[in-house]
């Protein structure tokens, strides 16, 4: 009875570490720099199917960590297959995951050594993401508190002084603005009849122009223009003839003699009407008891 509960006690003990004396299975080991949280009794998987259980954890003396893992021999995989520790959420603990390298045909045995690999978690993956957006936030918590100091230090008294009096001096403005609006609607309620009377004489206007326009459309323009082109024929007809020498205008001006004769004529009128007044007496005589009748003398100079 002793010897059964020994050997009751070893079945047990290495049952609740997950090592199943009954069972057929191997041992395999892969080395970490860090495990991230496995534990003894973690689960080994296969394609999310667990295949065995990790029984304990050692560290070396280059202070590497060793996963000792105990699998079933209904499992078999490469050699050159990896043993990636996964999961590590914010309940469930960390477990190992047999990722298999078909490529290879050399089967691994019990005592061979797998490449230990990390995968990234959730925390770590979270972590990863926020730490830029902290730094980004930092940043700019940063640059708002330069900006503060900025605004912090140029509004002084003065400028707060400066400042409320264009706010001020912009709501007189305002006012101003409001006044001169009311003004202006009290000048369009008194002179709205005005504005419309303004108006209806411009719609008459317009009307009277239209009428304007429609009595041009209505006139023969192009009887104007023929009558205008026949008065234009005719004047040209004229200018021939008087430059042909036709008719007394024609002779007038182009016969020189005409000219000429008349050009005598007027000189002759000339020195008739400068010798009358210099002679009067020669033309016109008066004389109550009567008088001879001189006989011509033609003065010595006729220039005079």
């Amino acid at each position: 009875m002793a010897i059964a509960a020994i050997a009751l006690f070893i079945f047990g003990y290495n049952f609740l570490k997950g090592k199943n004396l009954l069972e057929d299975s191997r041992t395999f080991y892969a080395v970490y720099d860090q495990v991230e949280g496995l534990s003894k009794s973690s689960a080994v998987t296969i394609n999310g199917l667990q295949v065995g259980t990790v029984i304990d954890i050692r560290i070396r003396e280059d202070a590497k960590l060793v996963a000792e893992m105990n699998i079933k021999n209904d499992y078999p995989f490469s050699k050159s297959s990896v043993a990636e520790i996964y999961g590590g959420d914010l309940i469930g603990g960390k477990s190992v995951a047999i990722v298999p390298d078909f490529e290879n045909k050399t089967m691994a045995k019990s005592g061979d050594t797998l490449k230990g690999k990390i995968e990234v978690g959730l925390l770590e993956l979270v972590n990863d993401k926020l730490s830029p957006l902290q730094q980004k936030i930092e940043d700019g918590v940063s640059s708002v508190d330069t900006l503060l100091n900025s605004i912090n230090y140029i509004m002084d008294e003065s400028t707060n002084k400066s400042l409320k009096n264009s706010i001020l001096k912009f709501n007189e403005t305002v006012d101003h603005l409001n006044s001169t609006a009311a003004q202006i609607d009290n000048l369009l309620a008194r002179n709205t009849e005005s504005f419309e009377n303004s108006l209806n004489n411009v719609s008459e206007m317009s009307d009277k122009f239209n009428q304007i326009a429609d009595t041009l459309s209505q006139v023969e323009f192009n009887k104007i223009v023929k009558d205008l082109e026949k008065s234009l024929a005719q004047f040209n007809s004229i200018a021939e003839k008087v430059n042909s020498g036709e008719g007394s205008l024609g002779m007038l001006i182009n016969d020189d003699k005409m000219y000429v004769n008349l050009e005598k004529a007027t000189k002759q009128l000339e020195e008739l009407l400068q010798d009358m007044k210099l002679n009067p007496k020669r033309y016109v005589h008066f004389s109550v008891f009567g008088k001879k009748n001189r006989k011509y003398e033609e003065p010595e100079d006729k220039d005079e």
